[in-house]
């Protein structure tokens, strides 16, 4: 092809043909001083005129089990138009491909998968992994948020074994079980005759010899029925975990047990990472023992509970409203609680009217149920984001209760008084009475003893309103008895209650003073105990003082008459 100057010019269909990736080799190329120094010879532990190049794989294919664990993934990168995301897991190794599009998570960007997947591959054929994550759409197609691969192949031949992570201890049964095919004293005696090593010497006392060291480590381990049965496994385990001292120097450590965070890439989003992922990847050859099933890292199931709170009685609740017929102070009381996350849940007690004091009484039952995650130590809610949301989307709340007190108001909207906000995991124990009870209790600054309703199950006490003032500060606006009582579901349904004062095991109504009732319904009872209980005691002054006039008044009319008959000796 000729340009304009009769220049040659090359042709970009050549060009590109010239850049197309045929194949892939993978080598190693080192350079050898020959012969080498004595130095060298000394302390290398194979052939000096091989070098590296010793124990060379086969070229033959051979036949893996490899296990994919993805635990969950982080930050994803928003795939919807409400700024979430519908992830789900999609893994390719050679031809075989395993789509887990049924298992989708709803509206999530930092979703927890906790799956495991078995594909049977080809080395080298089948050795590039490909775990992407994709967002599930209800129309079209769905869209690609991030991939990762990884190079299988490598792994398998690498000399840090990392076909199969070290655990940090050897147990047969549990949830930390041994993952690998082949034991610990079996993954040491083929190390040490692939170093030219003498085999380990075991001896008493939990003590082995690798080389010029000796590790030691415990002798005894517990089986699927609970006894102890003597073992090397565990020492052994430590002479792997220390491989790079026992062939210094040319040793090398071996691979831990870990759990990888990858970066999700998009090849239409160049240098931008669309999220990351956990996981890790066993290898299994054909060759080694065939392992066991896979561990269960699926997501831990939240525990189904119920939450019964009694609110008894308030104390010094300030007073909101004035007495049209005598301007006295008072409030119409009430208490609302939910737990956080959950406010179209919320419950109020009955109302104690015409409260003079502050003090009401209620006798009023909460019932919350709830499910909850031990572990993380928070409330698991499932709920749609919106009417016409196509699933629920689940959300992971702090294990919180809200306790208000209101002042109740008939021909406008109920006034706030003070509210109190007590984290079920850690919260002050109640007073024993109302007088204890005060503003030093809400200190977080650990002078005040705390505990958990998970661990306690049942209290009973007082605890403290507050609200911020105009200045900003807090002050102390009232005083609640409640007791809390959690039970699990099982034990809900043993021993059902209803809410209020209702049936099943319904509460005593409270023995509320004469004041509280509305004083519009039954106007002469609130005069006549108005002018009781407000001027009582001048009402008893008054007939003292009108008596002592009379006894004056008779003493004074009779005095003459007696005097005037003493004198004259009648």
């Amino acid at each position: 092809m000729l340009n304009k100057n009769n220049q040659k010019q090359k042709c970009p269909e050549k060009e590109v043909k010239r850049k197309m990736k045929m194949e892939e080799l993978k080598g190693s190329l080192c350079v050898y001083k020959i012969p080498p120094h004595e130095e060298v010879i000394r302390d290398m532990s194979y052939d000096p005129q091989v070098g590296m190049f010793q124990a060379i794989p086969s070229n033959d294919p051979i036949a893996v089990l490899v296990r994919v664990y993805v635990v969950r993934a982080n930050d994803l990168h928003p795939a919807d138009v409400n700024g979430k995301a519908d992830p789900y897991i999609v893994i390719r190794l050679g031809k075989h491909e395993i789509k887990d599009k049924d298992n989708y998570i709803s509206k999530q960007l930092n979703p927890v998968f906790g799956k495991s997947f078995d594909i049977e591959a080809t080395f080298p054929m089948d050795s590039m992994l490909t775990v992407a994550i994709y967002d599930w759409d209800l129309v079209g197609t769905d869209d690609l948020i991030g991939e990762t691969k990884i190079d299988l192949e490598n792994r398998l031949y690498s000399k840090h074994r990392a076909t199969c992570g070290l655990s940090k201890h050897y147990s047969i049964n549990g949830y930390n079980i041994w993952r690998d095919s082949m034991k610990p004293t079996q993954i040491l005696a083929k190390l040490c005759k692939e170093a030219k090593l003498e085999p380990p010497q075991y001896g008493p006392e939990g003590r082995v010899r690798v080389g010029n060291r000796v590790y030691t480590g415990a002798t005894e381990i517990d089986d699927e029925n609970g006894h102890k049965k003597q073992t090397d496994e565990h020492v052994a385990l430590v002479a792997l975990q220390h491989w790079e001292e026992g062939l210094l120097p040319t040793g090398f450590k071996l691979v831990p047990e870990h759990i990888e965070t990858r970066p999700l890439l998009h090849l239409e989003k160049p240098g931008m990472e669309q999220g990351r992922i956990e996981m890790w990847v066993d290898l299994f050859p054909a060759d080694v023992p065939k392992p066991g099933p896979p561990l269960d890292i699926s997501p831990r199931k939240p525990k189904s509970l119920e939450l019964r709170i009694i609110i008894w009685n308030t104390d010094d609740v300030i007073l909101e409203d004035d007495s049209l017929l005598t301007g006295e102070k008072s409030s119409d009381i009430f208490v609302r609680g939910w737990l956080k996350g959950q406010q179209e849940d919320k419950q109020d007690t009955d109302v104690h009217y015409n409260s003079v004091t502050g003090e009401g009484n209620f006798n009023w039952r909460f019932v919350y149920p709830f499910d909850y995650l031990v572990a993380e130590e928070k409330i698991v809610i499932s709920k749609k984001e919106f009417v016409f949301s196509w699933d629920e989307t689940e959300y992971k709340i702090p294990a919180r209760l809200m306790l208000q007190v209101w002042d109740a108001d008939h021909f406008s909207a109920d006034d706030f008084l003070g509210a109190i906000e007590l984290d079920l995991n850690r919260f002050p124990r109640g007073a024993k009475t109302s007088k204890l009870c005060s503003l030093e209790m809400l200190k977080t600054d650990g002078s005040i003893p705390v505990i958990s309703i998970f661990k306690q199950k049942r209290i009973k006490g007082w605890w403290p309103f507050a609200a911020r003032n105009d200045n900003d500060e807090l002050e102390l606006t009232g005083k609640v008895e409640a007791e809390m009582h959690l039970l699990t579901v099982e034990e809900a349904e043993k021993s059902p209650a209803g809410l209020g004062r209702n049936e099943p095991d319904p509460l005593e109504k409270p023995n509320r003073p004469d004041t509280s009732f509305m004083w519009f319904l039954t106007p002469l009872r609130s005069i006549r105990y108005l002018i009781c209980h407000r001027y009582k005691w001048l009402i008893v002054k008054i007939v003292l003082a009108l008596l002592l006039l009379a006894m004056l008044a008779l003493f004074l009319y009779n005095m003459p008459g007696y005097i005037v008959k003493k004198m004259l000796g009648a």
